[in-house]
């Protein structure tokens, strides 16, 4: 069975506000995801495990670190 912590660390991604500012327009053409915002000053990224991996290339690739 699967662990709950895992599940969600597959669905999402969790990031300062800032770190988006600039790359979120394209994430939200680009991907079937949802940002909600978590806080003042963090956003919650969620999505199916197939494309929160792909979002999180996509960051990757902008130099923005995802844990």
């Amino acid at each position: 069975m699967s662990d709950a912590s895992q599940l969600r660390d597959s669905t999402q991604i969790v990031l300062r506000r800032e770190t988006l500012d600039g790359v979120e327009p394209q994430l939200d053409d680009e991907f079937m995801v949802s940002v909600f915002s978590d806080g003042e000053d963090r956003c919650r990224i969620v999505g199916s495990p197939v494309e929160i991996k792909a979002a999180s290339a996509f960051l990757a690739r902008r130099g923005i670190t995802v844990r």
